[in-house]
C-alpha cells in the first residue's frame, strides 16, 4: 500500500485573470477549488493512474471537511487527524504573472504528532510513505526523524519531496527516493545550479550521503534521475503549459506508480516525466489517458560518469 502525509494541506482557491491590478477590483473569468498540498496532489495522481492509497496528515474546520468529502468523492481513502483548527486557504492568482498568498499552517500539538506516529506503526514492510509538502519549524526535527527511523525498521519505503531545515536533516536518514527542483538541490549545499552537468554532481553526492535515489525536476527542460548504477536525463514533452501547480507532485506519482508495478527505472522515470508533463498542460492534476498520450514523447538518455 501506498500512503502519503501531508502535514499542512490547504484548499487551494485558482483564479484565472487576463490581469492583475493590486489595490483595485480585479473581476476573475474563472475560478477553482482544488484540495492542496503535495502529499495529497499525488494522493490523487495515484489514484488517476489506477493506484490505491491512503492519505495522511492534518485537518481540521470546514476547510478540513471538505478536503475529506472532495478525496472521499475520488474514492481515495483517508485517515487524516483532527486538528481542531480550520485547514488554511491558499490564494493562487493566474494572470500575466503568478501571485501566491499562502496561509499559515495549523499547530501540531505532541499528542497530535504521537497519533501520527501510532497510525504508522500499523504499516507494512514493502509499503511506501510518502512525506510532501511543507514541514514546520514548529515541530520539533526529532519528531520527523522518528517517523524516517520507524519506516527504516518496518522496511517502508520512505520518499520526500519537501524543502527547508526539516528536508535537510531528514536527507541524512537515508530515504528510499527524494525529489528536489534544482533550488531545492542548490540550497541543500548552499549553491546555486545552473547546468544539468551541476544538477547531477550533486545529486550524486546525495547519492553517496545514502539517498537510494534522486529525481530532480527541471520545470520545462525535463528532469535528471541520479541512483548508485544510474544517471538518465529525460527531456519533457512539448507543449502549452497552463498551470505548474502539481507538476511535480505529479512526475512523483508517475514515478512510483510505474516503479511499484516493477516496472523498472527507466519505464517509471519516462512515465512520471509525462505525468508531470500532463499536468503542467491543463488546469487540474492529469488522468491516466493525458499520460499515456504522451510517453513516447520523452526523450530517455543514458549518461555515463
Amino acid at each position: 500500500m501506498i500512503y502519503t502525509c501531508t502535514i499542512t494541506p490547504s484548499i487551494d482557491y485558482t483564479t484565472y485573470l487576463s490581469s492583475f491590478l493590486p489595490g483595485e477590483l480585479n473581476r476573475t473569468k474563472e475560478v477553482y477549488y482544488y484540495p492542496g498540498g503535495k502529499g495529497i496532489n499525488v494522493s490523487r495522481v495515484l489514484k488517476r493512474l489506477g493506484e490505491d492509497n491512503t492519505a495522511l496528515g492534518f485537518v481540521g474546520g470546514f476547510t478540513g471537511e471538505y478536503i475529506k468529502h472532495f478525496l472521499e468523492q475520488e474514492n481515495i481513502k483517508t485517515e487524516f487527524i483532527d486538528t481542531e483548527e480550520i485547514t488554511r486557504i491558499n490564494v493562487k492568482i493566474k494572470a500575466d504573472q503568478e501571485t501566491e498568498l499562502n496561509g499559515p499552517g495549523p499547530m501540531i500539538a505532541e499528542h497530535q504528532q504521537q497519533e501520527l506516529l501510532s497510525k504508522l506503526q500499523h504499516l507494512q514492510k514493502g509499503d511506501w510513505l510518502v512525506l510532501a509538502g511543507s514541514l514546520p519549524e514548529t515541530i520539533p526535527l526529532s519528531f520527523y526523524k522518528e517517523i524516517a527511523n520507524l519506516c527504516r525498521q518496518l522496511g517502508i519505503k520512505i520518499v520526500l519531496d519537501t524543502s527547508g531545515p526539516a528536508f535537510n536533516e531528514l536527507v541524512k536518514e537515508r530515504p528510499f527516493l527524494i525529489k528536489p527542483n534544482e533550488h531545492e538541490l542548490g540550497d541543500l549545499f548552499d549553491t546555486t545550479i545552473s547546468s544539468k552537468e551541476e544538477a547531477i554532481h550533486y545529486a550524486k553526492k546525495l547519492n553517496e550521503l545514502g539517498v537510494e535515489n534522486i529525481i530532480v525536476s527541471l520545470g520545462g527542460d525535463g528532469a535528471i534521475f541520479v541512483s548508485n548504477d544510474t544517471i538518465l536525463e529525460a527531456k519533457a514533452p512539448k507543449g502549452k503549459v497552463v498551470n505548474t501547480v502539481g507538476a511535480g507532485d505529479s512526475l512523483l506519482s508517475g514515478f512510483i506508480s510505474s516503479y511499484a508495478k516493477g516496472q523498472g527505472v527507466p519505464t517509471a522515470f519516462r512515465y512520471g516525466v509525462a505525468s508531470g508533463s500532463a499536468t503542467a498542460f491543463q488546469t487540474d492534476l492529469c488522468k491516466k489517458e493525458d499520460v499515456e498520450a504522451l510517453i513516447d514523447q520523452v526523450q530517455l538518455k543514458s549518461i555515463k560518469e
